[in-house]
């Protein structure tokens, strides 16, 4: 059987490059649509679009290149990994707001009763095993021993109310005077809280020296009254 003539020239080496471009150019065109089905697959998540992309790459070379135009930047993996880290540093967010002090933004471990840095209460002791303990948590989970519920705000306001309508009303002006004033720094706080426990250390030098004092005066009265007859 005589060659194929391309071009009207007869000739078996011209004819079977012809062939094995013809035959290069058919692999390439079913890689693309291969290659633009599985692209789309780690890059869409709609398998209806999936399959739009797939059609799409049937017309030759146009198709796909029209894919890789329109197709989406990231992988879903990718999202996928960047989702997951979001939420990771959404926890590790919520772990650092959590140990902080709700009055003054200090660091706080959670096994702290009391802020060191504003001195105000945050936990509540166990009766029986003094852990500190959650306020959400109704019994112990250390001792199994129940949590007392604090009396509500209103009640306590009201029996108070009968008694003292005065200190409420102190205590009402102060609680009001407190949300009013402007919240002190963590560094100013606890500059105050040193210089009261100065004051305090200061006070209890001076009220031991007034003692020894008085001791030493206590003391010299005796001895001069033996010195009397002696003279």
């Amino acid at each position: 059987m005589p060659p194929l003539a391309y071009f009207g020239i007869e000739s078996s080496g011209l004819s079977l490059a012809i062939d094995l471009l013809i035959l290069f150019v058919v692999v390439l065109y079913l890689s693309l649509i291969y290659w633009t089905y599985a692209d789309a697959q780690r890059r869409i998540a709609d398998p209806m679009l999936v399959a739009c992309s797939t059609a799409a790459s049937l017309f030759p070379f146009v198709g796909t290149i029209i894919y890789m135009i329109l197709r989406p930047p990231e992988y879903l993996e990718d999202v996928r990994e960047r989702e997951l880290e979001m939420q990771a540093a959404e926890a590790r967010m919520h772990e650092l707001d959590s140990s902080l002090c709700p009055h003054c933004d200090y660091r706080v471990e959670r096994d702290f009763v009391r802020c060191p840095s504003c001195l105000r209460k945050l936990k509540e002791r166990c009766t029986n095993c003094s852990r500190p303990l959650d306020k959400a948590w109704t019994i112990c989970p250390y001792c199994e021993t129940e949590v007392a519920a604090a009396p509500p705000a209103r009640r306590m306001a009201r029996r108070r109310s009968g008694a003292q309508p005065e200190g409420d009303r102190s205590e009402i002006r102060e609680a009001t005077a407190a949300t009013a004033a402007p919240v002190k720094g963590a560094r100013a706080r606890a500059a105050e809280a040193r210089a009261a426990d100065e004051d305090e250390r200061s006070a209890r030098v001076a009220a031991r020296e007034a003692a020894r004092r008085q001791s030493g005066g206590g003391r010299a009265g005796p001895r001069g009254e033996r010195a009397q007859p002696s003279s």
